[in-house]
């Protein structure tokens, strides 16, 4: 049989394609997918349960020119290999490779950078009126959006609009009734009656928001989509197709634990058994000691609460969800709700642990300020994913948390060396604080076994002295602190450098600070955050401020994007890695 996918360069090709080879092609694609994944890592699930759908949008539509919005990007793999990148897929995720998601920079095909989700049927909107003030009233703006990111809230704030204009706008509803994890909530239980064919006809959210409403339809019956995609090409103004899917389509235990293989690692591509890792005498995730030691700590305070915004298993808030399932909640992709919903049950004198990845509560930042930082309610959130989180990319790292809350009044910023110190921040945030807190760590492994250690208060704003040296002082915060540790044993004269660690970077005891900058000659900070506005700008604003005159070197995140690759290869590039930070000893010990 002839092979078609590698005569694939673009869309143009595949329109050369009869509807009956189409078929073979989409077998082609997946195997093509669950190859290199299998190899390579990313994610797999949610790109093998759109294989059919992307095949047809790029068949029927005139791409790039008619666009396509992919909401969340981790199904756009088969879209990504169909656009000119099949060649290059092998690079996916890697450092100087093809980013995990679409990118606008990327290609012409790739119409809208989605690393985060909900956003776009208010992109694509914003395109097809665009389209309209330019007179061109035939080109063709598609959203298509999965079953988790249309229970956001600013996926409603779309539709709202949507359904008041006459712009010629697609909106395709991939529904496999889950993202990452499960998909909960109403509007879950209502999408699922009608895919069930328990709803009312006239009982349509959609129609009553002016959509013209159609499906659902099988996902996987290409001949349906394409002859309904070419029907939808002719109707004029907003519209709603209802596709349904299985996520994991083609790859038996993908189908059967969907949630496992949404990003499996690596695998058997033919059986699909995972290749399991030796995590024998392995130091634990920071997410896992969060979420064990919230357990610990609820079983002694009925009052704990958890919360996630559709996170619980990368947050680990499963542990809590099934050992409390009442006082634990995951409300979807909401992290508005999440926020605003903590701070509501704070009022209540709950103890409300809202576990955020940091990416992600940037999209919470009015909340953050207005419901709980400027009523002060002492809500912990807990920031996953602090720092460099690796193949994801510049979409999903936690570098900005350090200088968007260093400004808010009220916030005490946390930031562990390691899984001990998190869990008595927890501890301690749990007994009580008459503010909110920010604890931030990393996604990973931490470095010490034996952990579960009985916990222990620490004072907020402590200064932590870890080496005491003679003329430099390295300050350090979290746990890119122990890249400073690992590189003081490499270096000879290690008695020039003292070494001190800051688990709060807000407060900061500033006549402590003022007194170890004054007993040094110079002074490197450390962050796995940005460096503007972070942990380094305020040790050189009391510097200045009390004239201190002495040189300060700031390490940490550059004013630019970093893009995908390893943790490894992204502290490289921001200079923080522990054989940079040796260069650099070495070198200003010899000035």
């Amino acid at each position: 049989m002839e092979h078609l996918l590698s005569k694939i360069n673009n869309p143009s090709d595949l329109k050369k394609l009869s509807a009956n080879q189409l078929p073979q092609l989409a077998k082609e694609l997946r195997d093509f997918i669950i190859d290199v994944v299998s190899k390579k890592e990313g994610h797999l699930g949610a790109s093998l349960g759109v294989v059919e759908l992307t095949i047809a949008l790029h068949y029927v539509f005139n791409t790039p020119d008619d666009v396509l919005v992919w909401d969340v990007g981790h199904q756009a793999y088969g879209h990504k290999i169909l656009t000119e990148r099949r060649a290059v897929f092998h690079t996916n995720r890697a450092l100087n490779g093809i980013s995990g998601f679409p990118k606008i920079s990327e290609s012409s095909y790739d119409t809208f950078g989605v690393g985060h989700s909900s956003t776009s049927i208010s992109a694509a909107l914003g395109m097809a009126l665009a389209s309209q003030l330019k007179g061109d009233f035939e080109k063709q703006h598609i959203a298509i959006i999965g079953d988790a990111s249309i229970a956001s809230g600013m996926a409603f704030e779309g539709l709202n609009h949507a359904g008041v204009t006459d712009a010629n706008l697609l909106v395709i509803l991939n529904d496999n009734a889950i993202g990452i994890d499960l998909s909960i909530g109403a509007l879950k239980n209502y999408l699922t009656a009608v895919k069930e064919g328990k709803n009312p006809k006239q009982n349509n959210i959609i129609k009553s928001l002016n959509f013209d409403y159609s499906g659902p339809i099988d996902g996987h019956d290409l001949p349906k989509l394409i002859s309904e995609l070419e029907r939808l090409k002719l109707v004029k103004g907003p519209k709603f197709l209802h596709v349904i899917t299985t996520k994991g389509k083609g790859l038996q235990l993908a189908e059967e634990d969907q949630v496992k293989y949404h990003a499996p690692g690596k695998f058997d591509a033919k059986t699909g058994e995972i290749h399991l890792k030796n995590e024998v005498d392995l130091p634990p995730k920071f997410q896992d000691v969060f979420g064990h030691t919230l357990v610990e700590l609820a079983q002694n305070n009925d009052k704990i609460i958890g919360i996630t915004p559709a996170m619980p298993t990368g947050s680990s808030m499963k542990y809590m969800m099934e050992a409390f399932p009442k006082r634990a909640f995951d409300v979807g992709i909401a992290e508005q709700h999440a926020v605003t919903l903590a701070a509501g049950m704070a009022t209540q004198g709950m103890v409300v642990f809202c576990n955020i990845y940091a990416t992600f509560m940037q999209r919470a930042y009015d909340q953050l300020i207005h419901d709980v930082a400027l009523q002060n309610l002492p809500v912990i959130f807990c920031l996953d994913r602090a720092g460099l989180v690796g193949e994801d990319g510049a979409t999903h790292h936690g570098v900005f948390d350090i200088a968007f809350l260093n400004c808010i009044p009220n916030v005490i910023i946390a930031a562990p060396k390691d899984e001990i110190e998190l869990r008595n921040i927890m501890f301690t945030a749990s007994e009580g604080l008459n503010k909110p807190i920010a604890i931030r760590y990393p996604r990973g492994r931490g470095e010490i076994i034996n952990w579960q250690l009985p916990f222990e208060k620490i004072e907020i704003g402590t200064i932590k002295e870890l080496q005491k040296g003679s003329k430099i002082a390295v300050f350090s915060t979290g746990t890119i602190g122990n890249n400073v540790t690992k590189a003081l044993h490499a270096v000879e004269n290690v008695g020039v450098f003292s070494h001190y660690h800051f688990p709060f970077i807000k407060p900061l005891d500033e006549k402590a600070v003022i007194e170890l900058i004054s007993v040094h000659n110079q002074v490197i900070t450390i962050e796995d955050g940005v460096v503007k506005g972070g942990f380094g700008s305020q040790i050189n604003s009391i510097s200045t401020t009390n004239n201190l005159n002495k040189r300060i070197i700031n390490l940490g995140i550059p004013d630019e994007f970093i893009e995908q690759g390893t943790v490894f290869e992204q502290q490289q590039i921001c200079k923080i890695d522990v054989d940079s930070i040796i260069q650099l000893l070495k070198k200003i010990s010899d000035d």
